[in-house]
C-alpha cells in the first residue's frame, strides 16, 4: 500500500529535521560520550530492544546513565542506585535521549509518537490498544510523556515502584496513547514538539 500524503509528511520532517538535529547537536553529543565514558566503565551507548511500528522490534538508542552489570527492575524511579551521577544529570536535561535522533533518521521512530515499550511491558496492552498504538512510528516525545515528564518521581514515591508503574502508570498511558493516535494530526505533533522543546529549555515554565 503506497503512503498517505500524511505520512510521507511526518516522514520527510522526521529525516530533515533529525539530520540537522544530528549536525548542529554533534559536539554535545562527543562531550556527553567523552564524559560518559569516563564516568564508569562500559559502553558509551544502553542499547535496548523496544517494539516500533507493527510491533517489529528495533533497537533503541541512549546514552548509557547505569552502571553495567546491576540487575533490576526495567523503570527507574529517581534515587535508583544503579543510575550514576552524571546520569542522573543527562537524564534531568534529557541528553540521554540525544542518539534516539539516529532511531529517527533510520526510520525506527519518528520525532513525536507514543513512546517505545518493552515487550515485557507492552504484553500488558490489551489487543485493541496494542493494535492502535502500534499502528505507527513510536517517537521521541508525545503528550503523554510531557505531563508525566515526572514519572520517576512518582515511582521513586511508591514501596514497588515496577508493580506501580505495571498496575497504574502502563494502564493509564496506554489509554492515553490510544487516544493520542486516533486524534493526531500534522498540527498537533507539531504542538507537542513545539511544547517539548520549551520543556527542555525552560523547564520550570513548561506547560502539559
Amino acid at each position: 500500500m503506497a503512503p498517505s500524503f500524511d505520512q510521507v509528511v511526518r516522514r520527510s520532517v522526521d529525516v530533515a529535521l533529525s539530520a540537522v538535529g544530528l549536525i548542529l547537536l554533534m559536539p554535545v553529543g562527543a562531550v556527553v560520550a567523552v564524559l560518559v565514558k569516563r564516568d564508569s566503565p562500559g559502553p558509551v551507548l544502553f542499547v535496548q530492544a523496544r517494539l516500533g511500528r507493527n510491533g517489529a522490534p528495533f533497537r533503541l538508542l541512549k546514552f548509557r546513565t547505569m552502571r553495567v552489570s546491576r540487575a533490576g527492575a526495567q523503570v527507574t524511579a529517581t534515587g535508583d542506585p544503579r543510575v550514576t551521577e552524571l546520569g542522573r544529570r543527562l537524564r534531568a536535561s534529557k541528553l540521554d535521549e540525544l542518539p534516539q535522533l539516529v532511531n529517527v533518521l533510520r526510520g525506527d521512530m519518528s520525532l513525536v509518537g507514543p513512546r517505545p515499550e518493552v515487550t515485557q511491558y507492552a504484553r500488558h496492552w490489551t489487543a485493541p490498544q496494542k493494535q492502535v498504538i502500534l499502528s505507527v512510528r513510536p517517537g521521541i516525545t508525545d503528550p503523554v510523556t510531557l505531563s508525566l515528564r515526572r514519572e520517576e518521581q512518582l515511582l521513586a514515591a511508591s514501596q514497588d515502584p515496577e508493580g506501580f508503574y505495571v498496575r497504574t502508570l502502563l494502564p493509564e498511558k496506554a489509554s492515553r496513547y490510544v487516544d493520542y493516535v486516533r486524534g493526531r494530526s500534522i498540527r498537533s505533533d507539531a504542538s507537542v514538539f513545539a511544547r517539548t522543546v520549551i520543556a527542555l529549555v525552560l523547564p520550570a515554565r513548561a506547560v502539559p
